[in-house]
């Protein structure tokens, strides 16, 4: 009868509980949730250069827009400036055309 208990009380010690967590799991669950609390940590950083880097996409837009705007009026200038001298230029050869004519009326006139 003492052994009947014996094997008893063995099989009733053996017994597993299907709810208990075993030393393998607790170290998954461990790896886990420190894993979880590393990208949780490195998450707010991420989006805080992402961020950021837009910022800077928007500024460097913003930059090239103005740019692009100041190149523009400063060929519209160039451009003015080009077509005032060429007209200087027209009046200048027609005073000198003009003088270079009358002098050559009186050269002219000397000879005769």
């Amino acid at each position: 009868m003492f052994s009947a208990l014996l094997v008893l009380a063995m099989a009733a010690g053996c017994t597993r509980d299907e709810d208990a967590v075993g030393p393998a799991q607790k170290a998954g669950k461990a790896i886990d949730e420190a894993g979880e609390k590393v990208a949780d940590g490195l998450r707010a950083p991420l989006e805080k250069a992402d961020e950021a880097a837009k910022k800077l996409a928007e500024r460097a837009e913003e930059e090239r827009r103005q740019i692009a705007e100041r190149t523009e009026e400063a060929r519209e200038k160039i451009k003015d400036a080009t077509q005032e001298a060429g007209r200087g230029l027209e009046k200048a050869t027609e005073k000198v055309g003009e003088k270079v004519e009358k002098a050559g009326e009186k050269m002219q006139e000397a000879a005769r």
